[in-house]
């Protein structure tokens, strides 16, 4: 199989590559193309160790530095947007595992889609953005999608124990990220550097505090009604602290189904290369008389607003759940610059939401200027 890894320098994407190493004798795994932002000398140890046809750097003053340093390989290198698409639709390749961080993956995965690429989506923010365009068109181009995050693939293989229409609701678990339990209060004085320790996760920053103020889990929701086709009404999220059960399914005769493994993005992005066959994996197994207990609880929507506002957009739909995720990108990028307190982050969300008249019916351009225009805004 080829593919081509969309992000290839983030913690998804370096997670892949380690995949693809474990699948060596296995199942054969040919890397075509890789994309990098910032990171130039991760991309060029990638580039130099997996040989693809094609590196890409987003950021556009980057590009003379990697292309300079890849000289005096046969590897085409280019920049941008343009370079992005170019990777996800390379002639080659027979998946596109998209894992850019954040609204910037969806045109590169679109254009994947329209050129019939196999779909492994670890970019939630698509979804979110543009789910009813972005499923229309996985229909109409017929091709396959298999979810990365790993909720959303522990649901999609639970619900291969059931038949379509068998369905009951969706149990979205949730870590609770750092601060489970504390209140308002306790947040008031929350530093970047508390928020960024998940509990049991190794991200990136943006992921990691959306994690921390449970935006993440609302983004999920809306990737979930997506992908599987039900109402926001058929999704409850359920905090499990210990991360073990990934997700779960209740079918109509009450009986559930779940997905457990330990805490590691490898099974899924394994899953998705392999699929429908489960090969084997050098990771360990969960020891559940270590492990003791698994413990749930519900969320406090009050405290971490994020999951509510998420929910809202949700339910409102149309360019509402792009006008959420670009203010909570903008929001995010703040707080990690210390421009802003943590309780300020849904705030400025809950502002953005308000500020913008509902369009129930956005084209992909609507959906690109209005992420523009909130971004512009800052």
């Amino acid at each position: 199989m080829n593919i081509s890894i969309l992000g290839s320098t983030g913690s998804i994407g370096t997670q892949s590559l380690q995949v693809v190493d474990d699948l060596k004798g296995i199942k054969d795994i040919n890397v075509v193309a890789i994309t990098g932002n910032s990171n130039i000398s991760l991309l060029e140890m990638q580039a130099r160790r997996y040989s693809p046809q094609m590196v890409v750097v987003a950021d556009e003053s980057k590009y003379t530095d990697i292309k300079t340093r890849l000289n005096d390989t046969d590897i085409e290198v280019l920049c941008g947007e343009e370079g992005l698409c170019a990777a996800a639709t390379a002639k080659d390749t027979d998946m596109v595992l998209s894992s850019i961080v954040g609204f910037a993956g969806l045109v590169p995965t679109m254009k994947a889609i329209e050129a019939g690429k196999a779909i492994a989506l670890a970019n939630k923010e698509t979804l979110v953005t543009a789910g009813s365009i972005f499923m229309e068109a996985i229909k109409k181009n017929d091709v396959p999608l298999i979810p990365v995050d790993s909720e959303h693939s522990a649901i999609f293989q639970s619900l291969q124990g059931g038949k379509k229409g068998e369905l009951r609701k969706i149990l979205l678990t949730a870590s609770g990220g750092p601060f489970f339990g504390k209140s308002r209060e306790d947040l008031q004085n929350i530093k970047k550097e508390q928020a960024l320790k998940h509990p049991n996760w190794s991200m990136g920053a943006k992921i990691t505090i959306d994690s921390a103020t449970l935006m993440n889990k609302g983004l999920e929701v809306i990737e979930a009604k997506w992908l599987f086709g039900v109402e926001l009404s058929d999704i409850e999220v359920v905090v499990h602290r210990e991360s073990i059960i990934h997700s779960m399914v209740e079918f109509c005769d009450k009986s559930i189904i779940a997905q457990l493994s330990l805490p590691s993005m490898k099974h899924p992005i394994q899953y998705a290369f392999t699929y429908p066959d489960r090969l084997l994996s050098p990771d360990e197994s969960v020891d559940f008389p270590t492990l003791g207990s698994m413990t749930f609880a519900k969320p406090d929507e009050e405290t971490f607003r994020c999951l509510a506002l998420a929910k809202n957009a949700g339910e409102m739909g149309g360019i509402m759940p792009t006008v959420l995720n670009a203010a909570n990108e903008v929001a995010v990028a703040k707080f990690l610059k210390d421009e802003i307190t943590f309780l300020e982050i849904p705030e400025i969300v809950e502002k953005a939401m308000s500020d913008y008249k509902n369009n129930l019916n956005p084209t992909l351009l609507d959906i690109i200027e209005v992420d523009r225009e909130i971004r512009n805004k800052g």
